[in-house]
Parts: structure tokens; sequence; C-alpha cells
């Protein structure tokens, strides 16, 4: 297929996850199932393709972090750009360029946000227009199959769909996905409710998923326990969310994380957590595989300002919900 001339720009979400998170492995839903609810948010990573100049000395451009000027698609070291670059058969000379408003390695699934938000790129790149669920599937294959990360399959499917869902992840690798409805105002409720805190540590999820996967025999009743909170949780936001018991929720499921590997949590994250329950929190969690990243925390409008002060050498970052899953913002198939 043709290349696109111009420039496209791709926005995709990351995702906060609620409760199933480990049962989108395949070590746990090929022994049942798993299920996951998560939310995508209003914090976003960026992805522009463009042709690039025969001006320039390299074939390839690839800016992210660093900057990686080569003449192959083989030599670039961004692992997830080259495999993505070499899935859909682009030929140089191409400049690629991305920016999250938010670190990596943040427990957000950002690395699948890029991902997912590179091969959008890349196929309006080649005139294409492709489903949410290609993406996410042509996002796995390169993350778990190709590169062989030991991740699930969860933040693929969240930042390809966006909106609040339940994911559930079937043997054999099969995904249905049930966008929850909502009523009397119960989202907006809930998102006045959530305080994300950034702990200020980025920790590469494969360090703990390595160590949580090795552990999966011995954790598989925990990991049923976490897998029934997301169901718990779909039923709670059914309706006029029930605060207090969503909050109690994820102060259940946190409790059993914590137990799935000795990488997840630290002595100062416990205190953080401690601190904002002692100061009004009904629940919370650590977002992500663990060991650092974003604190969340389910709080009542009317008692968030003692929790921030008990907080307060972190910083917060307000989130709200997002609806939509990658986009094209700029460059189209027509």
């Amino acid at each position: 297929m043709a290349n696109h001339n111009g420039v496209i720009v791709t926005r995709t979400p990351l995702r906060v996850s609620f409760a199933g998170g480990g049962t989108d492995l395949a070590d746990v839903y090929e022994r049942g199932h798993g299920a996951v609810l998560s939310t995508a948010i209003d914090k976003y990573i960026y992805v522009t393709v463009k042709r690039h100049s025969p001006i320039f000395k390299e074939a390839v451009r690839i800016n992210y972090s660093r900057s990686e000027t080569v003449n192959s698609i083989g030599e670039i070291q961004n692992a997830i750009a080259r495999e993505c670059l070499t899935l859909l058969e682009i030929d140089p000379p191409v400049y690629v360029s991305t920016v999250g408003d938010l670190p990596a390695s943040t427990g957000l699934g950002g690395s699948s946000a890029f991902a997912v938000g590179l091969l959008n790129a890349l196929h309006a790149f080649r005139g294409e227009r492709v489903s949410a669920g290609q993406l996410a599937e042509e996002a796995c294959h390169i993350e778990i199959e190709v590169l062989k990360q030991p991740i699930g399959k969860q933040d693929q499917y969240a930042a390809a769909f966006g909106g609040l869902n339940l994911f559930c992840f079937r043997p054999g690798g099969s995904v249905t996905v049930e966008p929850q409805r909502f009523t009397n105002g119960t989202l907006h409720e809930l998102f006045d409710s959530i305080l994300m805190f950034w702990t200020g540590h980025q920790r590469d999820a494969g360090d703990v998923l390595v160590e949580q996967r090795a552990r999966t025999p011995a954790n598989m009743d925990a990991l049923l326990e976490i897998r029934a909170h997301a169901y718990r949780l779909q039923q709670l936001l059914a309706d006029h969310v029930d605060l207090s018991a969503f909050g109690h929720t994820l102060h259940e499921t946190w409790e059993l994380k914590r137990s799935l590997a000795s990488t997840i949590t630290t002595s100062q994250i416990d205190g953080w957590y401690q601190q904002a329950m002692a100061s009004g929190a009904l629940g919370g969690k650590l977002c992500g595989a663990g060991g650092g990243g974003f604190l969340l925390m389910i709080v009542p409008p009317a008692r968030q300002a003692q929790v921030k002060a008990s907080l307060k050498d972190l910083q917060q970052i307000p989130v709200r919900f997002e609806v939509h899953g990658s986009r094209v913002l700029l460059g189209s198939s027509d």
C-alpha cells in the first residue's frame, strides 16, 4: 500500500486499572479466565510520523526521551518502535517522534499506549483505517510475542478502546470488551473522588512481573480474589456509586496485590498509603505493576484537603475520564 506523504499525529490515552491486574497474564487466564476493570484517563501519549526529508544524512530518525539517527529499521534501539515499523513494513526514510503528558514507567500503561499510538499512526501513514481491536492485538503481538515482555494484555486494550471497560481474557488469548454504561452522574462522582499522587519513582514493570509470574501457582487464590474484585467494582458502578464500598474493595485489592511479589511496594509507599487512610481516604492502590509510579486514593471531596495535606511532599496530578481510545488527530487515509 502507498505510504502517506503528509504528517500523521495520534493521541493515545493512558489508563488507570481499578482491579483485576495480574489476571490478564497468560499464566493466569489460560487456567480459567482473567478480568480487569480499568478506565482511560485524560493523559496521553502523542506520536508523530512523517516521511523523513532526503536532505538529512540519516534515513531514520526516532525521537523519544533520546534521539536515534540510523540508516535502517533494524538498527533502531527502541524495541517497540523497531518492531512496529517492521511489522507494518515501513520503508525508510521515516521520522517518528513521541512525547507523553507524564513520565514513562509510572504504572499507567505508557509503553503499551506508545505501541498502540505508533501502530495507529503507521496504519494512517499507509493510508489504512483499522479497528481498535486490531490495534490492541498488534500491540500485544509485538510486546508479548515478539519482544517477550512478561506483561499482560490489559494495557493495549485500554489504550486502543478508551472509556471505562471490563476486559475479559479467555484461554487461547481472546479478549472481550464490555464498555460500562453509567447513570445518575456516577462517572463524575467517581472521578471527583479520585486523587492521584506521583511517588517520584519510575520502575520497569518487567522487573516486578518476572517475580510475580514465577509465583503464579502459589498466588492463584489471591489472583482469583483480585479477579472477583473487578466484577464487584463493576457492580458498584452500575448505579449511584457507593464510594465507601468502592474504596474498601480497592483497599482489599491492594492488600492482596502487595502479597504477589516482594518488589510491589516499599516501606515508603506503605507509609504514604497509611497517612492517606488516616486522613480520610476510603481506600486506594498503587497503579501498575508496583514499585513506584502513581498512588491512587479514593477520597470524598469533603476530606480531600486533609489527605492532600498529609501527602504534601507528593505532587498531586488531577485526572478525568477519557471516552476515546487512540485517535488520529492529524492526517488521514483520505
